[in-house]
């Protein structure tokens, strides 16, 4: 899966390759190259119609822009891509066929049609595409997330349905969650009180980040949060996630410079910059780090130390080793953790940020968050995990934040295993799909006021019957909604009660949406935050 590019990078890191530099690198293959890539689409071109052969003279195909030789239309995609998506579906329709270099890619922006992709149509769509530079760092696409439909995705999506992610499971994290919505609260306290003012500015998705996944290794692997060595970039966190971390600020700029060779195959042949040698160092480095931790969690079920109703997610993969061997082996356990850490970690960390930023544009929204904090749970104890369900102004707080700004706003990319017909055009096999959630949530079909942050739709039940998918659809729905919707009520919520937010020198929120597979911030929020007085003693006492 694509996550977005981390704000901060460890100190001493090397300086990467920009997206820009990437983009001026492929114009120059492409100039080399230029006479006999031409040649060979125009052959192409010449030899058969632009898709499914012959054929296709009598197949409805969806509408579709004009392409360019070699490239289709991969010269049209700006960031973000689910607007640039957006902009294509007000010209073309709500079904569009686009071919992105190689890869032929239907994008949907209806409720109507993405409800036929995922009833009628689930299985067919079931499979994801296998980009090549993401099966590097997926090892080679073992990951929940990125597997092909078959027994070893159903077996995986069971163990993490039934095992991993039960709603047990969730009310076993909490207690773990709770202890990382503490820290936060004792951090932004403490930032706050060194101030004079008694109030201090502070960016939040660094601390949201930090906080999300500190709790995702504390359930995985038990690890424990341990002072930082001085000077440390990731203070308050884990040895273990502070390791993590800096694995993955080493990934993630190495996978968007490879993007290219996704759609361009004959990019593969070059490598100026070094990308695939640099990007295979990084990832041995990071499954060398989760194999430590496999290992550790190891020694420590042979040595007795088996606590069953409070184990961590390996140490159950690991009794599943016992009876399958030949289905929980040692990579695809770490697998499985490594895209629990990653969808447990960024997009958590973003919704939560989208949600501050929303807040502080609108003080009438956070007021009556903290009035009803304040007589549902009291300003004499913290918030607990059994007070969420009371809380119901928050949760709508929360579905209107994941309806304005979906944490995958194009879906991860399905791929269908065989022709199909959606909204009577014909999809052939082999076809990407794309599902622009963004657009979907903001029809304003189907939404009052669409593009406006208003929390009290989803008020006793009043938008029962709408759709809404932030966390996908079908067989392929994100199964970590439960965790995701636990820890961004806790973490949230925490920030509630504790804390009285403003906009830094007063100015709007700027509410720019970044690039990426994911929907982060294009300027990261940085807010003043001051403790409640009323939450005086209770923060004394973290």
């Amino acid at each position: 899966m694509y996550v977005n590019q981390p704000q901060n990078r460890p100190k001493n890191q090397a300086a990467l390759p920009s997206s820009n530099a990437m983009m001026n690198t492929v114009t120059a293959y492409a100039a080399v190259i230029t006479f006999v890539l031409v040649v060979i689409s125009l052959l192409r071109l010449l030899r058969r119609p632009f898709l499914g052969g012959s054929k296709s003279r009598s197949l409805h195909l969806p509408p579709s822009p004009a392409a360019l030789p070699f490239l289709g239309h991969l010269h049209l995609l700006k960031k973000p891509l689910h607007a640039t998506l957006r902009r294509l579906g007000a010209r073309h329709g709500p079904l569009f066929l686009l071919r992105l270099g190689a890869r032929k890619t239907v994008v949907v922006s209806s409720a109507e049609l993405a409800t036929e992709c995922f009833t009628e149509h689930d299985v067919t769509f079931a499979n994801r595409p296998r980009f090549p530079s993401l099966l590097r760092v997926t090892f080679d696409g073992a990951a929940l997330a990125t597997s092909s439909y078959g027994p070893y995705w159903r077996s995986l999506r069971r163990v993490a349905t039934v095992q991993l992610l039960s709603a047990h499971r969730v009310g076993i994290m909490s207690a773990d969650i709770t202890r990382e919505a503490r820290a936060l609260a004792r951090r932004l306290s403490r930032a706050a009180a060194a101030d004079l003012s008694g109030a201090a500015a502070v960016e939040l998705k660094r601390s949201l980040y930090e906080v999300s996944l500190s709790a995702m290794m504390e359930t995985v692997a038990q690890t424990t949060t341990s002072p930082a060595e001085e000077g440390d970039d990731y203070a308050d966190m884990s040895p273990e996630s502070r390791e993590f971390k800096r694995s993955m600020d080493e990934i993630v700029p190495l996978v968007g410079a490879a993007n290219m060779w996704d759609f361009l195959p004959a990019l593969r042949w070059f490598d100026v910059f070094g990308v695939r040698n640099k990007l295979v160092a990084a990832v041995t480095g990071r499954d060398a780090f989760l194999r430590t931790l496999l290992e550790a969690e190891r020694r420590r079920l042979d040595n007795g130390d088996d606590d069953s109703e409070k184990q961590s997610m390996i140490a159950v993969l690991l009794g599943l080793q016992k009876t399958e061997p030949e289905m929980y082996t040692d990579k695809a356990i770490m697998a499985l953790c490594m895209g629990m850490f990653t969808g447990g970690t960024e997009t958590t960390a973003t919704t939560a940020e989208w949600a501050m930023s929303l807040l502080l544009n609108h003080p009438d929204a956070l007021s009556k968050a903290q009035a009803e904090m304040d007589a549902t749970v009291g300003t004499s104890r913290r918030l607990r995990a059994d007070d969420l369900p009371r809380l119901a102004y928050l949760h709508c707080i929360i579905n209107e934040t994941l309806r304005l700004y979906p944490p995958i706003p194009a879906m991860v990319p399905h791929e269908s295993s065989a022709d199909c017909t959606v909204g009577g055009y014909h999809v052939p096999r082999g076809t990407m799909l794309l599902v622009n959630a963004y657009a979907i949530h903001r029809d304003p079909a189907a939404w009052e006021r669409p593009l406006d942050f208003r929390p009290e739709r989803f008020e006793d039940g009043k938008a029962d019957g709408l759709f809404m998918m932030p966390f996908g659809m079908g067989r392929r729905k994100c199964p970590g909604e439960a965790l995701a919707m636990r820890v961004l009520g806790l973490v949230l919520g925490t920030l509630v009660q504790c804390f009285d937010w403003d906009r830094v020198g007063g100015a709007e929120v700027d509410m720019g949406e970044g690039g990426g597979l994911t929907l982060p911030k294009a300027v990261p929020l940085e807010a003043m935050c001051r403790p409640r007085t009323a939450m005086a003693e209770v923060l004394r006492e973290l």
